[in-house]
């Protein structure tokens, strides 16, 4: 599935591993990991599969956004968009829910 980031940070985090020592060592791995799955993913059906990764509807202020699961503590915050009739995932940031 095609995807884009919200912010340069988080893109230079997957391009050049830049900025990963502001997360655990296994989040950054795992979110390697998830943006791999994300990568081969045809639809966002392939997410809801992945019950290990709990994708999740968001709801309150976070109304829009999807989150994925990195570990027991951080998740990945995604928006699906719509460009051209073509659907793809805006990674939106790591956050710690604790």
């Amino acid at each position: 599935m095609d995807y884009r980031f919200k912010s340069k940070k988080l893109e230079a985090l997957f391009t050049s591993k830049k900025g990963a020592k502001r997360y655990p060592k296994g989040v950054v791995s795992s979110f390697f990991r998830v943006m791999t799955i994300i990568a081969s993913a045809t639809d966002v059906q392939d997410f809801i599969a992945l019950k290990s990764r709990r994708f999740e509807k968001l709801c309150g202020d976070r109304e829009g956004q999807y989150s994925m699961r990195l570990n027991d503590q951080y998740r990945l915050i995604l928006e699906i968009r719509e460009e051209a009739q073509r659907k793809y995932l805006l990674i939106v940031e790591i956050v710690d829910y604790h």
